[in-house]
């Protein structure tokens, strides 16, 4: 049985930030060495979104299992958070993906895995193809409202016989004269409820699985448009994630973006941001965790002393906190890249695998030690224990990380006819 003291303690470390002195000070030394003024100027501005908009009210979107996805996006939009890197014509600021990330890093600080993955979905996973390859049409029809924060984006790609393999994807888009009358199932999809626009995978003719398909932009109040059923998953509580049937909808033929055919070559690239922009998003929460802890292990005592002073647990934090370092070091390293014009698929990859095995390794330990306590709701480590099993899946499952790994390495076997 947990002592009041330690039930009250847990419950206020999940409504409150708690960080030594020391630790914040050395986080805040690694990142102003890399981030700029503009953009830790714009760190505080999201900042202060998180903490009187969001933080706040996450207890209860959790118990809802919903959040005004709608009214959030708005906020975000009137701040200019939602188009840091897209074209200033279309409402974006027009700055490098290097401001993306520092975006993205301080949306760590909100209190779940739900709320900054969905902006995320609309930011890193819905968009970047559009804005870099849609007609002025269809960027002034999806791209611009998306960014000034009016509409919500969800990105329909995985299906339910085929997650991480894209090419796999069996729904189709079949020319009707200038329109396209799309049939097929889509699952996993993030927003979708509360979505106005979907950016589709379809193929869009017959033969090769990699030169088939085109990305679509597909409004949500199309008819044929079916929401079948909301998920429910272990974690990642407030946000909405659905299973789409798609049943004739016909849609013009110039939503298509960019070349008919190159879909999957864009979706690709697409995940370069994406699978970065999941990699620095969670680097905050694991440091949050690791801090929480370390508050709540100086205050809980047995044998006579802090947990704290047990060699095994304060060698354990060690070790973690400098894994998180490690991948830090590499993310900026893989974001320096990106912004400079390479292509970063190898790191990219490396980080979104890192992330994902370390945030279980962080959340796990940790919740450990917390006892009793962890396996309960009322503290963060054990929301983040749900909410952040999902990177390894999300997004590209470890395997598949591996995969695109060992390619690049030249050490990937040769598929055999």
């Amino acid at each position: 049985m947990q002592s009041l003291k330690a039930i009250k303690l847990g419950k206020s470390l999940l409504s409150r930030d708690v960080h030594t002195g020391r630790v914040l000070a050395q986080q805040a030394a690694v990142q102003a060495d890399f981030y700029e003024e503009d953009q830790r100027s714009m760190q505080k501005t999201a900042r202060r979104i998180i903490d009187e908009d969001i933080n706040p009210f996450v207890d209860q979107w959790e118990a809802e299992g919903k959040y005004p996805a709608h009214k959030i996006f708005k906020k975000l939009g009137d701040a200019g958070l939602l188009g840091v890197n897209k074209p200033v014509e279309y409402g974006g600021m027009g700055l490098d993906f290097k401001y993306n990330m520092a975006l993205n890093e301080e949306l760590g600080h909100i209190n779940c895995g739900g709320v900054p993955m969905s902006i995320a979905v609309q930011t890193d996973m819905a968009t970047p193809a559009l804005a870099r390859f849609g007609s002025d049409h269809l960027k002034k029809t999806f791209l611009e409202p998306s960014v000034l924060g009016d509409v919500v984006a969800c990105l329909g790609v995985s299906e339910p016989g085929g997650g991480s393999d894209v090419a796999a994807a069996t729904t189709s888009a079949v020319r009707r004269g200038d329109d396209l009358v799309i049939n097929g199932q889509k699952m996993w999809i993030t927003n979708a409820f509360q979505a106005d626009w979907m950016c589709l995978l379809a193929n869009t003719s017959e033969g090769n699985p990699h030169r088939n398909k085109s990305l679509i932009c597909v409004p949500m109040n199309t008819p044929g448009v079916h929401l079948a059923k909301k998920i429910d998953k272990m974690g990642m509580k407030c946000s909405d994630t659905a299973v789409i049937y798609l049943d004739d909808v016909r849609v013009p033929a110039k939503n298509i973006i960019g070349e008919e055919g190159m879909g999957f070559t864009y979706q690709m690239m697409q995940f370069q941001e994406e699978r970065m922009a999941a990699s620095v998003l969670v680097l905050q929460p694991m440091e949050t965790v690791i801090e929480q802890t370390i508050a709540y292990l100086k205050e809980r005592h047995a044998f006579g002393q802090p947990l704290l002073n047990n060699q095994y647990i304060h060698f354990r934090l060690a070790e973690l906190a400098t894994e998180v370092e490690m991948l830090r070091s590499t993310i900026y390293r893989a974001t320096d890249k990106y912004v400079a014009g390479e292509d970063v698929t190898q790191l990219a990859s490396m980080c979104k695998l890192k992330c994902g095995r370390l945030l279980r390794e962080v959340n796990d330990s940790c919740l450990q030690f917390w006892g009793g306590m962890g396996f309960t709701n009322d503290v963060l480590v054990s929301r983040m224990y749900r909410d952040m099993r999902l990177i390894s899946i999300a997004g590209g499952a470890d395997e598949v990380m591996l995969g695109i790994i060992c390619k690049g390495m030249g050490i990937l076997p040769k598929k055999t006819k």
